[in-house]
């Protein structure tokens, strides 16, 4: 399959690129209007076209166009491909609001046109161990999530548009890092109800402290944190049970492996992508198998869908799942 990717910094390059080169897609274009990235692009995929922009981009014959621009770009990109009938792929999150993100589903209907966001967290060594956990009853009935992405950069870095931007221009951890941990805690524990919202601004324009509290209708609470500013960072994962409780200290390094410039060769890493997990019961501390992360099944399975007209990895209501918690934040945030 012919694929166009839109935009080369952080997940242009780290995450798509290497991931459809391992999955066996074929990265014909790729759109930046960034001289240096256009550099690092062509270094990176010799063969494919560097369009300039993203009209350029879509008149180059492509089964696939990946955005991987920033977000406030994403409704208008992904509705335009649309228009040229060339299904898409959007990375985190689909758009700003859940009504610029419904746009983008009812143009993909009405054109009959495949359309799917990465949410590659759902493929972290963390988010299978979760899974394997509950299904296997390891710590009984789950009842307490707490799930971080918490990072100490009390510096703004001037080159991140993400820490820089406004929230209406799609800039901030709400968009950004809350949008992995919704959409994860959505999948493992079902539909919820967002019942606390705390937005923070302290370095800048950003948003850059995001604690969000979810109640599941399974009865698991999942407690949400996203935080550039945390002098001391708690655990990735604590899932407490009725007869223990999870804890997971860090993420897998599938990241790290695929910025270090490896990525799965057929969609399979060759190398170890398991967490180090453990299970507490009191003074009882017990290592178990993580299972392993590997988000080339995001895309083996896009591939599947395209292909064979299977179910895309991630569906138009998860999608707007998670749009609608961000949108009831930033309501109860004001209120």
């Amino acid at each position: 399959m012919r694929v166009g990717i839109a935009g080369y910094g952080l997940a242009g390059r780290s995450f798509h690129g290497p991931l459809l080169k391992g999955c066996g897609f074929e990265v014909v274009a790729i759109a930046t209007s960034n001289s240096t990235r256009a550099r690092q692009a062509k270094d990176d995929f010799p063969l494919a076209t560097i369009a300039p922009d993203f009209a350029t981009l879509l008149k180059q014959n492509l089964d696939l166009v990946v955005i991987a621009t920033a977000n406030k770009v994403h409704a208008e990109q992904a509705k335009a491909a649309i228009a040229a009938r060339i299904p898409v792929v959007i990375d985190k999150p689909a758009a700003r609001t859940a009504a610029e993100t419904a746009e983008i589903f009812k143009a993909a209907k009405d054109a009959a046109v495949p359309v799917t966001v990465f949410y590659n967290r759902l493929w972290d060594s963390d988010a299978l161990t979760i899974k394997h956990v509950v299904r296997n009853g390891l710590i009984g009935k789950p009842f307490r999530l707490d799930s971080r992405f918490e990072r100490f950069r009390p510096q703004l870095n001037p080159a991140s548009w993400r820490e820089n931007e406004a929230p209406e221009n799609g800039g901030g951890l709400l968009l950004d890092l809350q949008t992995h941990l919704i959409s994860t805690a959505l999948d493992w524990f079902g539909p919820a109800q967002l019942v606390h919202a705390q937005i923070r601004t302290i370095r800048g324009e950003s948003e850059d402290d995001v604690l969000l509290a979810l109640k599941h209708e399974t009865g698991v609470d999942s407690y949400l944190s996203a935080s550039a500013i945390a002098g001391n960072p708690g655990p990735r994962i604590r899932l407490l049970g009725s007869e223990g409780a999870l804890v997971i200290e860090d993420l897998d390094p599938q990241e790290a492996l695929l910025r270090a410039g490896e990525f799965p060769e057929g969609g399979l890493w060759k190398v170890p992508t398991s967490s180090r997990a453990y299970i507490y019961r009191g003074d009882i501390k017990e290592e178990i198998a993580a299972q392993p992360g590997n988000y080339g099944q995001f895309y083996l399975a896009l591939k599947d869908a395209l292909s064979q007209g299977s179910a895309l990895p991630i569906s138009e209501e998860q999608v707007l799942a998670v749009a609608k918690v961000i949108d009831k934040a930033r309501e109860i945030n004001a209120r």
